[in-house]
């Protein structure tokens, strides 16, 4: 069984993999705080109480982060509790086929590249990634599988909470689809600027990044995923598939390029 692991700032998303499917997968708060020890009763708890995984060993551990020290707590964690087991961390120097095409390669967070890989395996290029987390990133992939570049914008719930901060008499409201988009309370006007602003900045930046991208913009494939990615997915009207697992299928894949050769 390989186990991924995707750390963004705000979530760590755990998945586990059987063969090419994920059968078990888990979302958790990323906490800086946290030692490998803790890390480690945490993931034992999580694979313990599913009735999926009984009798169940990890014989594999891919993982990428973009929180530094919790990759050296990660990393201590898979030294101090799955010593006997392969584990990749998708850093410089690890193998994952994607050439990157940026000024400084080092720059780009690991969850990009990967999620570039595994947009490039699922549905061919050109495409472009949006992924909705505490940022909301959006990256350019070539037809040739190469990392072009990007975008990076403030992630639906930073801007709800800058709105709640500064504004005296506007509170964070549940993000969901109001009645109209001209909001009859404060409430549904907050719900409208919020999901259909959001959905209007997708689109805005996903059309301009095609035609960037391809001298055929409407071959170009779009790939949302991210645990906030749901609130916008009616409203946008450039993205073509929603693919939740999408960093977890590139670090299964990084992981059998590395390992297995595959």
């Amino acid at each position: 069984m390989l186990l991924t692991i995707d750390v963004g700032n705000t979530h760590t998303v755990l998945g586990l993999f059987e063969g090419e499917e994920v059968i078990e997968h888990w979302r958790i708060n990323t906490d800086s705080r946290r030692t490998a020890d803790e890390i480690a009763v945490v993931l034992q708890g999580l694979v313990q109480q599913s009735r999926l995984l009984a009798d169940t060993d990890i014989n594999g551990i891919a993982l990428c982060s973009t929180v530094p020290s919790v990759l050296h707590e990660m990393r201590e964690m898979c030294r101090r509790y799955y010593g006997d087991v392969n584990a990749v961390i998708v850093e410089p120097g690890v193998k994952t086929g994607v050439p990157v095409r940026m000024d400084n390669p080092k720059e780009v967070g690991s969850d990009r590249i990967v999620n570039a890989l595994a947009a490039i395996h699922l549905y061919g290029g050109p495409a472009i990634v949006v992924d909705f987390g505490t940022a909301t990133t959006f990256d350019a992939v070539s037809a040739k599988g190469e990392y072009l570049g990007g975008a990076i914008a403030p992630g639906i719930e930073i801007a709800v909470d800058a709105l709640s901060a500064r504004g005296a008499q506007l509170h964070k409201v549940e993000l969901i689809r109001p009645r109209s988009v001209i909001g009859k309370n404060t409430v549904e006007a907050l719900q409208s600027g919020i999901i259909y602003g959001f959905a209007g900045q997708v689109d805005g930046v996903v059309d301009r990044m095609s035609e960037e991208l391809s001298d055929k913009p409407d071959d170009v494939t779009v790939v949302a995923t991210g645990g906030l990615a749901p609130l916008v997915l009616d409203e946008a009207r450039t993205i073509d598939v929603f693919e939740p697992w999408l960093t977890l299928i590139g670090l299964r894949l990084v992981y059998e390029r590395n390992v297995t050769g595959t």
